[in-house]
This record gives C-alpha cells, structure tokens and sequence, in this order.
C-alpha cells in the first residue's frame, strides 16, 4: 500500500511511522511516497491511501488530476471524487445537517456582510486557516472577502463564535464507518490570527456527547464508503452542535491520542482492501 505525502522537509506529518506500523501488524506493507514523484508506479501498489498531501492547495487542479489518474490504475482512498467535492467547502452548502451560518462572496460578486460581533473569513479552498483573518471590523472583513473574490476565489464569511475558546473544537475520528475516537481540538484562530499547522495537532481525548454523534452520522452518511474522515464541529449560542466541516482528503487523525486508533485505521484499511 502507498502512504501518499507531500514533499514534508519540515516533518509536520509525525503519523506516518505510526500508521505504518500498525499496517504491519495487520499484515500490510507500507510504502510512503509523495503523490508528486513523476518515478512513482502506482499501477505497482494494491491501493493507495491519501494523506498528508498538505501542499495541494495552491495546486488542487494538478492534485485532483493526479488522483483520477491513480483511481484509473488502482484502488484509491479517499476515492478522486470524494477528494474533488471535499476540496472545496461550498459542499457545506449542500448538506442537509446543522453548521455555522455562512455568507458566501463568489468571484465578480460584491462583498455584502451581515452586521456580526466578530468575523471570520477565508477561502473555500485552503487547508491549515491559510488566508484565513479574524476581526470585528467590519470593513476589514470586506476587504478580505472581496480581495479572495478578486483573486477568483471563493470567499467564507462567518460568525467568529467565542465557545470555542472554552470548549474549543471536537473532532470526531471515523475510520471503516467506525467512531475510532473524539478530541478536542484547540481554536486555529485565538487571539485573532491563524495559529500555524502544528498547532492543529495539540489536542486533549475526549468522549463525545450523544448529540455530537448524532451530527457526525448525519453527515458522514452523506458521504459512503470513505476510508477515512474527521467530522469537527463546535456548539452554537443555544447549545446545539453545528459542523465546521468534514475532512476527507488529508486530515490530521490524532493517531497518537488514542490507544487503539492506529490499529483501528489498519483494520479498517485490511477490511476495504479485502471485504469478508
């Protein structure tokens, strides 16, 4: 099996060890390989598994490419149009579960924000809070929003929500269709600015609530048959979760938070690879 990764010279992914290990253990030899490496065979592999392929932002087009070209040759997880449809989180307007309300600012469109106490905003398409401010001001929002439509993106304007700096944000782990394990996540964003990459990692275990589940299934049912997915979310002003979004392409998976939630992916990898 391939460990797909980008060319990581600062070593951010500190699961691939991990992962690769408990694929042994379930009788799976590892191989870990940027998707970008032109020597690369990947009719060679039984199935290739996309994960820290952090550098596909900038190059999402020549990425999504690359993972038609592999779902031809073999088996792909996640599968290439997971990949496209997750990429870009305008699929947050198409589903049918609770999550933080969101204007969208689309190329050539004027940005007219809602009044709110504080904003976010950022593209919707970025990964790690890249281009992502939080400000109360109110111009300085819409500086930003018309600056990525500009820019012919996509902009997200949403109600910075202050629980999370108490709560913070709880990231449900799914491997197989199987709750593996919950965090809480710290906020990107505290003290107004994007906290870098790493910071994303530093995370307490938890238990999730009933309600949390609940959502998590919602919205993992609207996407079958995926590998791998963390659903994160945070509570509302009245209490209730709402989704902040659902990762499918190259997530963070806390794998060394939980005792048994490597393992948990290798079962999961055997299982899809070789279904009773």
């Amino acid at each position: 099996m391939a460990y797909v990764t980008y060319e990581d010279l600062d070593g951010f992914d500190d699961e691939k060890e991990i992962a690769l290990a408990a694929w042994a253990e379930e009788g799976i030899t590892g191989r870990i390989v940027r998707w970008d490496d032109p020597s690369v065979d990947w009719a060679s592999f039984d199935a290739v598994v996309v994960r820290s392929v952090w550098d596909y932002v900038a190059r999402r087009e020549e990425f999504l490419a690359w993972a038609r070209r592999v779902e031809a040759v073999t088996r792909l997880a996640n599968p290439a149009a997971v990949l496209e449809r997750n990429t870009d989180k305008t699929y947050l307007r198409d589903l049918p579960v609770p999550s933080i309300p969101t204007s969208w600012v689309e190329p050539g469109r004027d940005a007219d924000l809602p009044v709110l106490d504080e904003y976010v905003v950022k593209p919707a398409i970025s990964a790690g809070a890249r281009d992502t401010i939080r400000t109360v001001d109110r111009e300085k929002a819409g500086a930003h929003a018309a600056l990525l439509a500009a820019e012919g993106r996509t902009a997200m304007v949403q109600p910075y929500l202050d629980m999370v700096e108490a709560e913070g944000e709880t990231s449900l782990l799914y491997f197989g269709g199987r709750l593996s394990h919950t965090v809480r996540r710290n906020p990107m964003l505290a003290g107004g600015t994007a906290a870098p990459d790493a910071d994303n990692a530093r995370a307490d275990l938890r238990t999730p609530e009933p309600d949390q589940v609940a959502l998590a299934e919602r919205v993992l049912a609207e996407f079958p048959g995926v590998l791998y997915a963390r659903v994160d979310m945070v509570r509302l002003p009245d209490g209730s979760p709402a989704l902040i979004e659902i990762e499918l392409a190259e997530p963070y998976l806390f794998l060394r938070y939980a005792p048994d939630a490597a393992a948990n992916l290798a079962r999961a990898l055997r299982e899809w690879v070789s279904p009773a």
